[in-house]
């Protein structure tokens, strides 16, 4: 049950060591500072789960911050009714999400295709109005939903844990605080987990079961067999994931919002899965990467760091590299990520996997004939 082959275990070996030192090698990128490191590794979360449906499924749902926002707002209620802790807070969170993904996926599952889709995007902007304008008592709307010290916390007062320290209360495991660097590698173990039980479900013959719907579910009911409960299962775990991604960050920074359950939200979870290669197990992680890395690094470049960068050029060329350049960072780094999306949608397909995979064969090839020239065999 929890064995892997070799070469899974390889991955996963690979994959923790990467994860565990990235405080080493974030470094020169300007990008080893735990809030950062923490959001890699929940939307590499969110994006492993989105993957399980996506990527096995050819499913694209547009509405999957819906279950993030979920995640985040009953954590936020975990602590203020029942405790700091973060243990319940994540198990809360992961049920709920999981029964209301349930509930959309019934529904959104009974169409195929773009109709799925536009499906899971209404459902997803009914849950954000709701949660901004109508059900204000549960979320508080646009100011969302904040701790405060008077929570009545039951379980915390039953074991005699109320906080008095000054200030609000901070979420702990076991008493531990969780900030800092103690929370990045909170995220980063259940980052590993979480892959680790995508290598599980991608190997296992559910997964494959999912392909094969994949690759022609008509072919498949023909036969007999049932996709449908496949389906929703995946949905709903792939819900779940999402769940927990949005807890961790309530537990990271203790609050939930409305914006969390935006349709960009669910857009970006979409490009992180494509950017990095759809169906694949390492893809969606680099994707989220990426795409934090942009959103928190790339877009505080400016004009002044411009400047200071191209100094050694002279003056007219730098005014003109400056001015060019400026357009693609700070503000406009959107637009450096939709190159990139429109060039890897056109190039590769597969996503940056995809061009890891061609780059190694072509350096296996070139180091088979080094000259470039494949030596014949004289006939004997």
């Amino acid at each position: 049950m929890f064995s892997l082959s070799r070469k899974d275990l390889a991955a996963l070996a690979v994959f923790a060591a990467v994860v565990l030192t990235m405080p080493i090698w974030l470094a020169p990128f300007g990008a080893a500072y735990p809030g950062l490191m923490q959001k890699f590794a929940i939307y590499a979360i969110f994006a492993i789960g989105f993957n399980i449906l996506f990527g096995l499924t050819g499913y694209l749902s547009f509405g999957h911050a819906a279950f993030l926002g979920v995640g985040s707002y009953t954590t936020v209620w975990s602590f203020k009714l029942l405790s700091m802790d973060i243990g319940p807070a994540m198990l809360f969170a992961i049920i709920v999400s999981g029964v209301f993904a349930l509930l959309i996926g019934y529904f959104s599952l009974r169409r195929t295709g773009i109709y799925f889709s536009i499906l899971t995007l209404a459902f997803a902007q009914m849950s954000y109005s709701l949660a901004y304008s109508v059900l204000t008592p549960i979320t508080n709307g646009e100011t969302g939903l904040l701790l405060a010290r008077d929570d009545p916390r039951h379980l915390d007062a039953l074991f005699g844990a109320q906080a008095t320290a000054a200030g609000l209360p901070q979420p702990t495991l076991f008493g531990m605080s969780v900030t800092g660097y103690t929370g990045f590698y909170l995220c980063a173990v259940i980052l590993i987990i979480a892959f680790y039980l995508s290598q599980k479900i991608f190997a296992s013959p559910f997964g494959m079961a999912l392909r094969g719907i994949k690759s022609n579910q008509t072919r498949m009911n023909y036969t007999g067999f049932n996709t449908r409960p496949y389906m929703l299962a995946a949905f709903v775990i792939s819900g779940m994931f999402a769940g927990l991604a949005g807890a961790l960050l309530s537990i990271t920074d203790p609050l939930a919002g409305a914006e969390r359950m935006k349709w960009t939200e669910s857009g970006n979870v979409v490009l992180m899965t494509i950017l990095g290669g759809v169906g694949t197990l390492f893809g969606p992680v680099i994707g989220a990467w990426l795409i934090k890395y942009f959103e928190n690094i790339f877009s505080a470049i400016n004009t002044n760091m411009l400047n200071g960068l191209f100094s050694f050029l002279p003056d007219g060329v730098q005014t003109f590299v400056v001015t060019v350049l400026s357009k693609f960072v700070g503000e406009g780094w959107h637009l450096t990520l939709g190159l990139m999306f429109v060039l890897i949608v056109v190039f590769l397909p597969g996503g940056l996997v995809e061009g890891f995979h061609r780059l190694m064969v072509r350096l296996k090839r070139q180091k088979a004939t080094p000259d470039g020239v494949t030596s014949v065999q004289p006939a004997e």
